[in-house]
């Protein structure tokens, strides 16, 4: 059997996703199997409603356990602040990007399990931030998108952490 891929992510990103699966184990899960269990004893579980949803309920969320669990167990913390070369674009950077409008942008490349676009983070993987890992303030990445090229000039790069 082949490892995972190692799942680059921040310490912030970890925490999260631990605190997701605490939470889910430890209150969720169990408040719900008490549900299931009450319902189980009203009788007749082929027309009980509240059964019925939490066996439902029950698999979803087993379902996201998984997830989490696989997520941690292939992660690999990544400290933003302790990257080497703070003068090109890694993980975990923070770049100031302007288009060919001059219209700026500024993102944070994180996991891909942290991702979250409309707060200005974007995964690893995605195709912006692979144009932009080794860039330099002064480069310009053209960046291929499903609605055409585009091209960007890194302005700023920081590292926060």
């Amino acid at each position: 059997m082949t490892q995972p891929q190692p799942r680059f992510i921040t310490a912030a990103g970890f925490a999260k996703l631990r605190s997701e699966y605490d939470e889910l184990f430890a209150v969720e899960r169990p408040k719900l199997v008490e549900t299931i269990s009450w319902a189980a004893a009203n009788g007749d579980r082929s027309e009980n409603g509240d059964y019925i949803y939490g066996r439902k309920k029950l698999r979803e969320i087993d379902r996201r356990l998984g997830h989490l669990a696989k997520a941690m167990k292939a992660a690999k913390v990544v400290e933003p602040g302790a990257q080497g070369s703070r003068g090109q674009v890694r993980f975990g950077a923070t770049v100031e990007l302007a288009d060919e409008e001059d219209n700026r942008r500024t993102l944070t490349i994180v996991g891909d399990d942290e991702a979250d676009a409309s707060a200005g983070r974007i995964g690893w993987s995605a195709p912006l931030s692979r144009a932009l890992i080794g860039a330099r303030v002064g480069d310009e990445r053209i960046v291929r998108l499903p609605s055409g090229e585009k091209s960007y000039e890194v302005m700023a790069i920081s590292y926060r952490g």
